[in-house]
């Protein structure tokens, strides 16, 4: 069993990974049930898909602050968070003109 160095542990900014879970998953979240809510099967107009949408908020967002403390720092949790929020809400206003 060999030791990791100190470079290679995962680091402890748990206030910065904690503040990019809380805030950017949650944009996350609700970019990618938007996504699915606008343009799924149905339409925004389908009655059974908006208690599934409001529930899926949830377990999305908490999966993805459970994993922002995966990250090996708070600023790379913040930017790869950033990143795919600025990804999916491309996809989200791109699909509106496709």
């Amino acid at each position: 069993m060999t030791r990791l160095s100190a470079l290679e542990k995962i680091q402890p900014h748990w206030w910065l990974k904690t503040s990019a879970g809380l805030i950017l998953g949650l944009t996350l979240s609700y970019a990618l049930i938007g996504t699915f809510a606008w343009y799924g099967p149905g339409g925004i107009d389908a009655a059974v898909k908006v208690q599934f949408n409001m529930w899926m908020i949830s377990p999305i967002w908490l999966t993805i602050l459970t994993f922002s403390y995966l990250f090996k720092t708070g600023l790379k949790a913040i930017i790869y968070l950033g990143s795919a929020n600025i990804i999916a809400y491309a996809i989200f206003f791109f699909l509106r003109w496709y």
